[in-house]
């Protein structure tokens, strides 16, 4: 835990009490603070009153004394309109932050040059965090990974010289993080989303500009420049002097790291230099992934990292559970989990990285269903449709591609596996990603992934992939 210091003998309300609420309320209590907690949800509170915190409804309480509001981040600031307990700070003047922002006053109280990486994009965040964090791990660095990937911030341990944080952000923890100044910044691509939070695509791409644009001096700032948003962002802070690594997956660039031909290229001017190779590596198959890995590449070269520690790192990346999965191999037939795969956009990432595919879809049906995906058709040997999409699936994919009508997700696996390793392809994919959510049949989609991982696993004769 990250004792919160910065609110020694002060009294702060903390609304929303999930995981990052409860340890921000601990942070604070350990710094010396008064934490006056509060939630929406009645079991929220009940679980912070329970752990020993004072619990207020703070609609009714005075907030002459509250010297910062902690916000969730799942609580509007701006858009559609601000949440009643923003309302109610900005009556009095009190500060509103979030769990990120403490982290980031306690750093510069007391470690104020350890490394800390901060990442955000649409898309492809949490496998650069997961894989930064893992290329410090191989280069020897005591490594602490949270955020938005999963655990608090203000749970992980302290900063210090020699520890690195690396850390996913969502675009609403970032609008909570004024003085948010990562040593290396990474913002890897935007593109349309949450503008229900953001109000415009403008206001969303301005709040991911701050993360890169708030890089301490002396730090690096990476955009990936594949979209006319972050091109305009690396622009923006050159022209203020900041440190740009510019990345690019779909052309050569005169200075910055792209990839060409499955290897990342370093460019400085006329010089070209090989940092390292992508292809056989399959947890990071596919143009996406390279995107992610020309980021998390960047960042490891900024902290000092030797290309051939960088090349080992990349080579042992085992993944992320759920996306991309490989859970196992038999014979000529390889099982993929990218249950994660919840509507079509994410869907054909994986579709587009393999060849011969014997496709696992359906579930709790999203708008547009798989309309858009019929450019990858032709890789689709054939689907197995499972759960509530299955006949809108079906009559999507028609006679363009042969399917079965499953209806369920361990028929799916036996009749595809059957049918891959029957096909005498050099490689056949099993492939679960849905384009789907997964609550008609599932609480969500990580439980999917782990039943589809475990029915594979039980198939006689799949071993593990290494």
């Amino acid at each position: 835990m990250i004792p919160v210091t910065s609110f020694s003998g002060k009294t702060v309300a903390v609304f929303g009490l999930g995981g990052s609420g409860l340890a921000s309320c601990q942070a604070l209590k350990a710094g010396g603070a008064e934490v006056i907690a509060a939630d929406d949800n009645a079991d929220n509170v009940a679980r912070a009153a329970q752990a020993g915190f004072t619990t207020a409804d703070l609609r009714t309480v005075s907030w002459a004394n509250f010297a910062a509001l902690i916000l969730t981040p799942g609580a509007p600031l701006t858009h559609p309109a601000p949440h009643w307990s923003v309302l109610k700070a900005r009556e009095v003047g009190c500060e509103v932050i979030g769990d990120v922002e403490l982290f980031c006053r306690e750093r510069r109280r007391h470690a104020p040059n350890a490394p800390f990486v901060a990442i955000t994009g649409t898309n492809g965040k949490s496998t650069t965090t997961a894989l930064i964090a893992h290329l410090m791990k191989v280069a020897g660095y005591d490594t602490q990974m949270g955020g938005n990937i999963g655990t608090a911030i203000l749970s992980l341990e302290p900063p210090r010289m020699g520890r690195v944080h690396a850390i996913e952000m969502s675009s609403y923890q970032i609008d909570l993080a004024p003085s948010l100044d990562p040593s290396v910044g990474i913002l890897i691509n935007i593109s349309e989303d949450h503008i229900d939070r953001h109000g415009t695509l403008e206001h969303y791409a301005a709040v991911k500009e701050r993360l890169v644009a708030g890089v301490q001096q002396g730090g690096t700032a990476i955009v990936g420049v594949d979209d006319g948003w972050c091109r305009n962002i690396a622009d923006r802070l050159d022209r203020v002097g900041k440190r740009v690594v510019r990345i690019s997956v779909k052309n050569p660039l005169p200075d910055g790291l792209y990839v060409e031909h499955e290897t990342i290229v370093r460019a400085s001017g006329a010089a070209r230099s090989e940092i390292a190779r992508l292809g056989g590596i399959g947890s990071l198959r596919g143009l996406h992934n390279a995107q992610n890995a020309a980021c998390a590449s960047a960042c490891a070269l900024a902290m000092g990292i030797a290309t051939d520690v960088l090349q080992n790192g990349l080579r042992s990346f085992p993944g992320l559970a759920h996306r991309m999965e490989q859970v196992g191999r038999r014979g000529n037939v390889l099982f993929v989990n990218d249950s994660k795969g919840t509507n079509a956009d994410a869907a054909a990432h994986a579709l587009s990285s393999f060849a011969d595919i014997y496709w696992i879809a359906g579930g709790k049906p999203k708008a547009g269903g798989i309309t858009g995906l019929s450019e990858y058709f032709p890789r689709i040997r054939k689907a197995y449709l499972i759960g509530e999409a299955a006949a809108e699936f079906s009559g999507t994919l028609g006679d363009r591609v042969p399917h079965d009508m499953s209806g369920t997700l361990d028929v799916a696996i036996a009749s595809a596996a059957r049918d891959a390793e029957i096909s005498g392809l050099a490689e056949a994919v099993v492939l679960l990603s849905p384009a789907c959510a997964s609550f008609d049949q599932y609480r969500n989609f990580e439980i999917r992934g782990a039943a589809f991982r475990d029915i594979v696993q039980a198939l006689p004769g799949v071993k593990p992939v290494v």
